[in-house]
């Protein structure tokens, strides 16, 4: 059993956790590089395509090291390996800087993001949030994730619009480089610490399920698609907003502010979800959050004039919020936190591997038909399915028999 909170250093861990995904993998590069896509694809002589192809080595690299990441962390404690990988992510975004017409340099640069942005990611500092909280653990999530990457997520891409007609995108990329570490390093350094556990070394510090045991229960699996398939479409119109938008013959300022009103809802909303999850422990709850994203789709590909557009921002930051803010919660609750680590990163490794491929195949669509219709079209399927798949859940106190067996072997134990 865990020790009592020190509320101080509790309130600290949330402070550094917000900071370090504030300047994670999401606002810095996913959020930033509708930006630079254009730009890039016309310095080079590349299609969109060939240019938005580094998210799918992203999320291969990602898929692999997530496991990897998440099982060092549950043996060793996270506080070190996340400082040292905000240093090894800002000196990999760098690197962008030195970037030639070789896509095969281009794409190891990118590589490496995809190693380095791994680390000091959010579903590594999701575990350190879940092993400090309990009781408002939904809330916590949704505020040190929530508040972290929107915040991020909305102001980044205004910067590196600034920026890039300033100094370029390779500046620009260094620049955002040194945000990552001068703003991260301090707060991680300062205020991130692991969670003090049990001094009696012959009790389990914590309970929970590993992944093999997980993988025996159906919530796994229902979890994993519905929130890979909703979140790998919904990271691809969020990637995509701005070229999307301009190609409709809206101006990059207007394009950038639904962009930010996008990443600013989907921000807040992550609070939201996690407060009605901690209140009501139904997994239903986020499935009308799941329809408003589809809604927001269509008012984004096929609507006209600012206010449908903003609106469109609106309703898509509710669904992005909503899949960010309640895979972590699920896999608490359903799977408890010893090994937290582990079976994060095994569904994470999946998720961002769709979250890779969306993006490259929606610039396949656009190269293949000249506008990005179909791709939204087949991202609305794919977000019915998985809001089908959320209403199938068990109500969060009620763990299917072969999980509330497991459980209750190790509370006998």
């Amino acid at each position: 059993m865990t020790q009592p909170v020190d509320k101080r250093a509790a309130a600290g861990v949330a402070v550094a956790a917000t900071v370090g995904n504030m300047v994670g993998i999401t606002p810095a590069i996913s959020a930033t590089f509708g930006v630079f896509l254009v730009p890039i694809s016309v310095e080079f002589g590349w299609s969109r395509a060939t240019v938005s192809g580094v998210f799918g080595l992203i999320a291969v690299v990602s898929a692999i090291m997530y496991p990897v990441i998440g099982r060092l962390m549950d043996r060793y404690g996270s506080r070190w390996i996340l400082i040292g990988g905000n240093i090894l992510f800002a000196l990999s975004i760098a690197l962008l800087s030195l970037a030639t017409a070789s896509v095969s340099r281009f794409y190891l640069i990118f590589g490496l993001i995809g190693i380095a942005g791994s680390i000091p990611s959010t579903p590594m500092l999701c575990k350190v949030v879940s092993n400090w909280f309990d009781e408002k653990r939904g809330l916590m999530l949704g505020v040190t994730a929530g508040i972290g990457n929107g915040v991020g997520a909305t102001f980044m891409p205004i910067i590196a619009g600034f920026l890039l007609g300033v100094i370029g995108w390779r500046g620009s990329f260094v620049a955002i480089a040194l945000i990552v570490l001068l703003l991260g390093f301090p707060f991680l350094f300062l205020l991130l610490r692991d969670a003090p556990v049990s001094p009696n070394a012959t009790e389990p510090p914590l309970e929970g399920m590993n992944v093999a045991e997980a993988a025996q229960t159906w919530p796994f699996w229902v979890m994993l698609t519905a929130v890979a398939v909703g979140a790998g479409g919904m990271t691809a119109v969020f990637t995509h907003v701005v070229p999307m938008l301009t190609d409709h013959g809206v101006g990059v300022g207007e394009a950038t502010l639904v962009v930010a009103i996008f990443a600013l809802v989907a921000a807040s909303w992550q609070i939201v979800t996690g407060t009605m999850l901690d209140r009501f422990r139904s997994p239903r709850v986020v499935v009308p959050m799941f329809a408003s994203a589809i809604v927001g789709l269509v008012l984004l590909q096929f609507g006209h004039g600012t206010p449908t557009l903003i609106f469109a921002g609106v309703l898509l930051g509710i669904g992005l919020g909503a899949e960010y803010g309640a895979l972590p919660y699920f896999i608490s609750r359903y799977f408890g936190l010893r090994y937290y680590g582990s079976i994060t990163g095994v569904l994470y490794g999946v998720v961002i591997l769709v979250q890779g491929a969306t993006p490259a195949l929606m610039d396949l669509g656009f190269s293949a038909t000249g506008n990005y219709d179909v791709a939204a079209i087949v991202i609305m399927a794919a977000l019915a399915i998985g809001l089908v798949l959320l209403s199938l859940l068990p109500p969060l106190h009620l763990l299917p028999t072969p999980a509330r067996s497991l459980l209750r072997e190790r509370r006998a134990v």
